[in-house]
């Protein structure tokens, strides 16, 4: 299939398609002609690769274990590989450590706006805001 029926296949627009070969993501079959061959695998792979976008890894950390990814039960599952456990791990850790971070940074912030607030509200004749 050529990139238009992926597009159709999959609903990602071809920039982001290319953007994915760029990454090592997706390798199409080159014609002769240069133009680029897909398969129902590729259709696979992008499911994969929007998954795990969806899930917060980036497309680096993708092209490290999008090899070990396969469907089951329409779910995208990492089989076996040595490292794409550990891998998960790490980014969950991270993702956990960044959303403690904005948690922290969110309490502060509605600190400042209560103090704000409060002192504004104090300070004008009108009805609170």
């Amino acid at each position: 299939m050529r990139i238009g029926d992926l597009v159709q296949e999959t609903g990602v627009n071809r920039r982001l398609l290319r953007y994915y070969e760029e990454q090592g993501l997706l390798r199409p079959v080159r014609l002769a002609n240069g133009y680029r061959q897909y398969s129902e695998a590729d259709v696979a792979t992008v499911r994969h690769i929007r998954t795990l976008l969806a899930a917060g890894l980036s497309t680096t950390v993708i092209a490290q274990f999008l090899h070990c990814v396969h469907d089951r039960d329409g779910l995208a599952v990492p089989t076996a590989c040595p490292t794409v456990l550990s891998n998960l791990r790490q980014q969950r850790a991270r993702m956990a450590a960044t959303i403690t971070q904005l948690q922290t940074s969110q309490r502060e912030l509605d600190q400042i706006l209560a103090t704000a607030l409060g002192h504004s509200e104090q300070d004008s004749d009108g009805p609170p805001r």
